[in-house]
């Protein structure tokens, strides 16, 4: 077995359980063999090698992912961790917290469109009203 097979393969499960089953068993039936290439490659390296290291704990990870995604505003992955980061225990005033701590280091406009984008997740989620 290769060692991308193997990351692949310990990655798959870390993934379905942050990001939720029907999310990415829906993105692994869409993708046709041009895009399966991503789809393995993200499985082995962020959910295999990345995820997959024991050393920080899913929650801290997720909290680290909106840090990150508030910085580069990437406000359609941050939906998506927003959803994960609640599925790994983080509440949602740890994930304000987050949001308003990358909001000081990247800006009012980045932090404005994470917390739009984080609002509308934790809405539909029903953990706000």
């Amino acid at each position: 077995m290769s060692e991308d097979n193997a990351l692949f393969e310990k990655g798959m499960p870390i993934r379905r359980e942050v990001l939720g089953p029907e999310y990415v068993d829906a993105s692994m039936q869409k993708a046709d063999p041009f895009m399966m290439s991503f789809q393995r490659a993200t499985t082995a390296w962020a959910w295999g090698w990345a995820w997959g290291d024991e050393t920080l704990d899913r929650k801290t990870r997720s909290l680290i992912n909106l840090a990150m995604l508030t910085v580069t505003s990437h406000s359609d992955e941050l939906k998506l961790h927003v959803k994960g980061a609640l599925n790994n225990g983080v509440t949602v005033d740890e994930i304000k917290a987050a949001l308003l701590h990358a909001t000081a280091y990247s800006g009012i406009p980045c932090g404005l469109t994470a917390f739009k984008a984080a609002h509308e997740v934790l809405v539909k989620e029903g953990v706000l009203s």
